[in-house]
């Protein structure tokens, strides 16, 4: 069994040397994905255009006919992808939101309603993971 290697050693053996082979010659190469805990994106884009929210698709799907246009858009990126479940039901019980969007398998939300309400949401949200899930959470942006 080989010892662990970093990705430039890979690197360094497979271009400039020559990398361990199997039995048929065959170069294996195992890729192990450890997913951080941490919320790497909580954004807050205040009053948004009608442009915007047809181009995030805000006003299809469940959310056909509505318009979200003047809300303000909350941002939000979690790993691993699953925590975003959490993270959605945290705002919805915590703030007068609407779920514009989550996605489970990319780890993205997007809140819309009035911009206090979702920065007091998304303060919710980055409070519990921080100090209850231990994840690493980043900073509150607002544009």
């Amino acid at each position: 069994m080989r010892e662990r290697i970093t990705r430039e050693q890979v690197f360094e053996e497979f271009f400039h040397g020559e990398p361990p082979r199997g039995e048929n010659g065959e170069i294996r190469i195992t890729r192990i994905r450890v997913p951080g805990r941490e919320i790497d994106l909580a954004h807050i884009m205040g009053t948004s255009r009608r442009r915007v929210c047809e181009t995030l698709d805000l006003d299809i799907g469940t959310h056909e006919g509505e318009d979200h246009t003047g809300e303000a858009l909350g941002f939000m990126r979690f790993t691993p992808w699953e925590a975003v479940v959490i993270a959605a039901d945290i705002a919805m019980k915590h703030g007068s939101v609407d779920l514009g969007f989550m996605d489970r398998f990319n780890g993205s939300l997007i809140l819309c309603g009035a911009i206090t309400e979702i920065e007091s949401a998304q303060h919710e949200i980055l409070s519990y993971f921080g100090h209850e899930l231990d994840f690493h959470v980043c900073q509150m942006t607002y544009r």
